[in-house]
C-alpha cells in the first residue's frame, strides 16, 4: 500500500509538471502565432530566400544580430528560432501608434540611440541569463543610404561577452518589401571567446566590434556571391 501511494503521488506530481511547462503565458503564444504567421507570408506576401544556416536554435539564449533597412525586418530576425524574441528599441517606438502596441505586445527593450542605456542592458543581460533570445539592431536606425551598413554602436559584442552568448548574425542585402523576395543569409552562431574572463577595457570592446563588423561585412559579401551566382545560371 504505501509503495503504491508513493508511485501515485509521484505521478500526480510528473503530471502536474508536464501540465505546468504545457502552459504558455500571452507572451509566448504571441511568438507562437507571429512565427506561424512568418512562415505563412513567406508563402507569398514577404517571400524570402534563405542562405547559411538553416538549423533552428532553441536550445539555449541567443543574441540575434541583424541589420536595418525597413520596419519589416522584425521578420527576418525571428527566422533563427522558434522561441520568443525581446527586441531592443528605440524609446520612442514605446510612446504611440503601433509601435507602442508592437513593442509593449513583443515586451521589447526601450532603448536610447546612442547606446548608453545601461537600464537597458542589465534588462537584456536578465533576459539571456533566464534562457530568453534577444535581438539588435547595432545600426541604431534604419539603413536608408546606399552604404552597406551604417556605423555599429556599441552594445551587442559587450552584450554577448558579459553573458557569454552566442550571437547569431543576420545579415539581409535589401529592403524587405512586399511581394518582392528577399535575401537573407542567417550565420552560424559564434563567440566571443578570447574575451572571456577578462575586464573589458574600451579598447576590447572596440576591437570586439569590430570583429563583429567584420564578420558582417564577410557574410554580405557570402550572400551577395551566392545571389550574383544564381542569376547567372538562369541567364
Amino acid at each position: 500500500m504505501g509503495e503504491e501511494t508513493t508511485n501515485t503521488t509521484a505521478e500526480n506530481a510528473e503530471l502536474a509538471n508536464n501540465t505546468q511547462k504545457n502552459k504558455l503565458t500571452k507572451f509566448e503564444k504571441w511568438f507562437r502565432f507571429l512565427h506561424r504567421a512568418q512562415r505563412f507570408l513567406a508563402l507569398g506576401m514577404l517571400p524570402v530566400k534563405k542562405y547559411g544556416c538553416t538549423e533552428k536554435f532553441n536550445d539555449r539564449s541567443y543574441i540575434i544580430v541583424a541589420n536595418h533597412k525597413s520596419n519589416l525586418d522584425v521578420v527576418l530576425a525571428i527566422m533563427p528560432t522558434d522561441k520568443p524574441v525581446h527586441f531592443m528599441a528605440k524609446k520612442e517606438l514605446f510612446e504611440k501608434g503601433i509601435g507602442k502596441w508592437f513593442t509593449r505586445k513583443c515586451e521589447c527593450i526601450p532603448v536610447n540611440r546612442d547606446g548608453t542605456d545601461v537600464r537597458a542592458i542589465m534588462q537584456a543581460m536578465k533576459y539571456l541569463k533566464e534562457g530568453s533570445v534577444v535581438c539588435i539592431f547595432p545600426e541604431g536606425t534604419r539603413n536608408k543610404t546606399t552604404e552597406r551598413f551604417l556605423p555599429f554602436k556599441s552594445g551587442a559584442a559587450a552584450l554577448s561577452i558579459k553573458t557569454k552568448t552566442p550571437i547569431i548574425p543576420v545579415v539581409q542585402l535589401k529592403k524587405i518589401e512586399l511581394f518582392r523576395k528577399s535575401k537573407v543569409y542567417i550565420g552560424e552562431p559564434f563567440e566571443l571567446t578570447e574575451f572571456y574572463g577578462t575586464k573589458l577595457t574600451p579598447q576590447d570592446i572596440e576591437r570586439a566590434d569590430e570583429i563583429l563588423l567584420q564578420k558582417f561585412n564577410e557574410i554580405y559579401q557570402e550572400l551577395e556571391t551566392l545571389t550574383a551566382k544564381k542569376k547567372t545560371k538562369k541567364q
